[in-house]
């Protein structure tokens, strides 16, 4: 009875009323600075592909005959 009684004043005394959108502006601020970082690792990853043609190329001219036999990455 007395862990009811102490629970019932504790989440009384913890009652409060205030600005709620003031109290959770900080999980805004968090999300906010999460998603920015993922969109500049994102970017970062931008044209990557043109950076390395020459290396593309190379591999594709070496191993043309087994690009052509496999087809679309089926070995049949």
């Amino acid at each position: 009875m007395i862990l009811a009684t102490t629970l019932a004043l504790v989440a009384e005394e913890a009652e409060h009323h205030g600005n709620v959108a003031l109290e959770t502006f900080g999980y805004g601020v968090v999300a906010f600075v999460v998603f920015s970082a993922l969109g500049l690792v994102t970017l970062s990853y931008r044209n990557v592909a043109n950076r390395h043609a020459h290396k593309a190329e190379a591999y594709a001219k070496k191993h043309a005959a087994d690009l052509q036999s496999t087809g679309h990455g089926h070995g049949h």
